[in-house]
């Protein structure tokens, strides 16, 4: 009996390399080549998706290589940029302006001519001249009243700095939340004159986010200092154009950890953000460099723009001059504009296109991997090719998965741990199949080659284990042929002509065997002995045989033309085929072991096959084989006592299955049955009536005329009166 499958090595060797791929999506530990793999899968959706398109509502003031040009190496002085504010509010008409940039130390330049006056200089011409050439008041005055919001940074490292500048007022006190959020934390800052920040009013951090990798992916849309929390530069600009308050949105029903505390969007109105657990948001670039409309500085302060150009934009003050030092590394570009990416997060809040890596996306992950997991383990099969499709086609569903996530619904799941977990289950189960199961495949040939076709070889090495050279007791179906007349044809024949026509004869006999899944047990001489249900099992034994045995006579005819055209003489044989619980093994003495079968079923297997010529016959079954095989139509022949068997048994020869016969041999069939059933109950005169009918109507079979003869032959010497109508066979 087969036995139950184990959980083989080669499902251990996968599954462990599965736990890896886990671990690390749990986080329980990080392999640092599959981070990297999904930064670049990442990269690799944002500009397969992005829309490279201008986006018109914001505009970048650059202070480019013509600017430093035309008005001087940066920084300006301060009335410059308080005219430049002017008039991009009272010519241009923008919306909102932010600045890229920090004012954190005085501007000096006018303080240098104040103090070369002479001494004696009037006092109210002084101060006329104080107030002409206090630029950061002008730029102060610019700013007054205007939707302005005001650029610095935090420094995240202790130092012996002190700080400077004035912080705008923070997005959120420390006693808005019951707990701390676990954001960034700030140890100082580089901010804005207080002069300028008080006439601004807001402000927001510009500090990059930098990954591990120095690319900039995310921005960190709160920082905390002094257990206050501040708003960036792009979240800032976002509120002062929509005039609405930043708010929390948290996760109902969500236990608090240090990690995690159920901050899942920050919001302006209607506009939601969504953040990750340090309430960073994921910059959704729009293109490469140049995703926005730049404006050179100088053109805006010489008045070379058409007024009100500009009208109703966020403006942003930046620079892409590269003595400047302001650029970074994105995944769409490895040189990008800072204020770029300023503008890029603006964008994503106005349109609701800002990706989101929700806190149960690990959970949706893992369950991906586990169901890769279960598909390789359980559900790959051995076939390469059946294989390698079931893979592919696991590989189109998690892209295509994913992608509909990120482009219809904006969330991030991890790409390259899935794709490349499933790649590598593959390629180790594909090297597994080729290196070990064909060892198995090898050894399994090497035991049962010679007894099976390599069709089943190949099924039982995907589970060697189940197969076993034991002798056990199973429910098999037998075949015996035997070639009529053998000695007569070998006298006739030369030894090289007659191991050719063996040959030849054998090897389309072995060919139907293995083609309906027989095991040949041996060949004697002429003699071909095969069984069905073992090694493999088979519980379609007898279907199979009977099918095969009916192949077999088929195949003959072929092999008799074949034999003639050769000048050969024609053969016939005899088939015989029982079914029933039998041993098998490998058997034999320690010189010579042989895979084969024994028992009181296999004895009755080969007296059927000895008594088919009895009955002029080429096929006989036992009751037992005709049970298992129901499909087929038979003709009883006889009830018989063979040698070995104290109890008699039924004899049938198969005819076909009943849509192959025609109605003139179903008639013929039936006629037989009835001469059978009068012959039993002894009423001779009907019986010979049959015969009649059936040598007339129909076409003659030896069996007719053995049924005559008995028949006459009780009619001149009746059977006694304990007749049972059993034949007893004491030779076979």
């Amino acid at each position: 009996m087969k036995k139950t499958r184990d959980f083989s090595f080669k499902s251990i060797l996968l599954v462990t390399l599965s736990a890896v791929f886990l671990f690390h999506s749990l986080a329980i530990f990080e392999i640092g080549l599959l981070q990297r793999l999904e930064n670049d899968a990442y990269a690799a959706r944002l500009q397969l998706t992005m829309p490279n398109t201008l986006d018109e509502r914001i505009v970048i003031i650059d202070i480019d290589e013509k600017s430093l040009a035309e008005v001087g190496r940066w920084p300006w002085r301060r009335d410059v940029v308080g005219r430049l504010v002017n008039e991009l509010f009272e010519h241009q008409q923008i919306a909102t302006m932010g600045f890229d940039v920090v004012f954190a130390e005085p501007d000096g330049s006018g303080s240098v001519l104040i103090e070369a006056l002479p001494e004696h200089t009037p006092e109210d011409i002084r101060a006329s001249m104080v107030a002409r050439l206090d630029h950061d008041a002008q730029f102060a005055q610019a700013l007054t009243g205007r939707n302005v919001v005001l650029g610095y940074y935090f420094k995240e490292i202790s130092d012996d700095q002190p700080n400077v500048g004035l912080l705008p007022k923070p997005a959120f006190p420390g006693f808005a939340f019951d707990f701390p959020l676990p954001v960034r934390q700030a140890t100082g800052y580089g901010a804005n004159l207080a002069v300028l920040q008080k006439a601004a009013k807001q402000g927001g951090h510009f500090n990059p986010q930098v990954d591990d990798d120095g690319i900039v992916r995310k921005v960190s849309l709160l920082i905390a200092y002094e257990g206050n929390y501040y708003a960036s530069l792009s979240l800032a600009v976002a509120k002062a154009y929509l005039k609405q308050p930043i708010e929390t949105i948290f996760a109902e029903g969500v236990g608090v950890s240090q990690n995690y505390v159920g901050l899942e969007q920050l919001s302006l109105g209607k506009k939601f953000i969504p953040v990750d657990n340090q309430v960073r948001a994921l910059i959704p670039y729009r293109g490469k460099s140049g995703s926005f409309r730049y404006v050179s500085a100088s053109d805006v302060l010489n008045g070379r723009l058409a007024t009100g150009s500009l009208g109703g934009k966020i403006v942003l003050l930046g620079t892409s001059a590269p003595g400047l030092l302001d650029l970074r590394a994105t995944p769409v570009e490895p040189v990008y504009p800072g204020v770029e990416i300023h503008a890029n997060l603006i964008a994503g809040i106005l349109d609701g296109t800002i990706k989101e890596r929700p806190a149960w996306a690990a959970g949706a992950e893992l369950i991906i991997l586990l169901f890769i997991v279960l598909m390789v383990v359980f559900f790959l099969p051995s076939s390469p090719l059946s294989s390698t499709l079931l893979t592919a086609l696991a590989m189109l569903m998690v892209l295509a998965f994913n992608l509909w996530l990120w482009i219809s619904a904006h969330l991030v799941l991890n790409l390259a741990t899935p794709v490349l977990m499933l790649l590598v289950l593959y390629l180790v189960h594909m090297a597994y199949g080729f290196f070990v199961e064909s060892r198995n495949k090898q050894l399994l040939s090497m035991r049962f080659g010679q007894y099976v076709p390599p069709e089943l070889v190949s099924e039982m090495s995907a589970n060697p284990e189940d197969y076993s050279l034991e002798g056990e007791s199973k429910q098999l179906t037998v075949l015996f042929s035997d070639v009529r007349g053998f000695t007569t044809i070998s006298e006739g024949l030369s030894a090289k002509e007659l191991a050719t026509l063996m040959n030849e004869y054998l090897t389309p006999m072995t060919r139907i065997i293995h083609q309906h899944r027989g095991t040949i047990d041996k060949y004697m001489g002429d003699a071909i002995m095969a069984f069905w249900g073992a090694p493999l099992d088979d519980k379609d034994h007898a279907r199979h045989a009977v099918r095969c045995a009916l192949s077999m006579l088929i195949e003959l005819k072929s092999v008799n033309e074949r034999f003639v055209a050769k000048g050969w003489p024609e053969i016939k044989i005899g088939i015989g085929l029982n079914s029933g619980i039998m041993t098998v093994g490998n058997m034999g003495s320690s010189f010579r072991m042989a895979y084969t079968v024994m028992g009181d079923e296999v004895n009755l297997g080969s007296r059927l096959e000895g008594i088919t010529k009895e009955y002029g016959v080429a096929l006989l079954v036992s009751q037992n084989t005709k049970d298992e095989a129901p499909e087929f139509v038979y003709r009883e022949l006889d009830r018989v006592r063979v040698k070995g068997k104290a109890l008699p048994i039924t004899i049938y020869e198969p005819l076909g299955l009943a849509e192959d016969l025609s109605t003139k041999q179903l008639a013929s069939l039936t006629l037989f049955n009835a001469l059978l059933a009068a012959y039993r109950n002894q009423e001779w005169l009907m019986a010979l009536n049959y015969y009649e009918q059936l040598i007339n109507e129909h076409e003659s079979h030896p069996v007719y005329e053995l049924y005559r003869e008995r028949i006459e032959h009780y009619m001149s010497t009746p059977p006694p009166d304990n007749w049972d109508g059993v034949y007893t066979f004491t030779t076979k």
